[in-house]
């Protein structure tokens, strides 16, 4: 019997021990065949094809999980991909807001006001992207959120746990904190 074999040589060999007619081989002499060396590379070929199915199926899960993977982050880089842009436009807020401190409210000079439109204007277009200051101040202090800077002791008018005062402000852009609020907190 030759090692290469076709799908047609298996139906030779069943249909020739179904009609009980001998095999020959190439050289013309007769061939005893048994049912086990029959069976057993069949059971193999099933085996290994079996095994190809499974190979197959988990390559094809895999593929699925690649693309699902990749479609998660394509949508938190769309959702997400501002963040960093974002940073950079609070720090430059951050600096207009100093510029602001220095000062007086009743300033009306041109100077003053193009200050104070220009700020608002920044916080509008940030606003507008999903931008959100972090609302500290008299809240129950969250670390998710917050930085405790320091504590003092807890009174009447801020119980323990609560933001006595924000130091630096924290923002959020959308459902994520960009900058924590760095706050001082009140503790037994």
């Amino acid at each position: 019997m030759s090692d290469e074999s076709s799908p047609e040589d298996g139906d030779e060999i069943v249909e020739n021990l179904n009609d009980e007619t001998p095999m020959v081989d190439e050289n013309g002499e007769t061939m005893e065949v048994g049912v086990e060396e029959i069976l057993d590379p069949l059971e193999e070929a099933l085996l290994r094809a079996e095994k190809a199915e499974k190979e197959i199926a988990y390559k094809e899960a895999e593929t699925q999980n690649v693309r699902k993977r990749m479609m998660a982050e394509k949508s938190e880089l769309i959702q997400y991909g501002g963040m960093g842009i974002a940073r950079k436009m609070l720090a430059i807020l951050s600096d207009v807001d100093r510029a602001l401190s220095t000062l007086d409210e009743e300033d009306q000079s041109p100077v003053a006001q193009g200050i104070r439109l220009m700020r608002n204007k920044m916080w509008h277009e940030l606003s507008g992207e999903g931008m959100t200051a972090i609302e500290a101040k008299g809240k129950q202090f969250d670390p998710a959120k917050m930085e405790a800077i320091t504590t003092i002791p807890a009174s009447e008018s801020f119980p323990s746990g609560s933001v006595v005062d924000v130091l630096e402000a924290g923002y959020m852009y959308k459902q994520r904190v960009l900058i924590a609020a760095r706050v001082v907190v009140a503790s037994d």
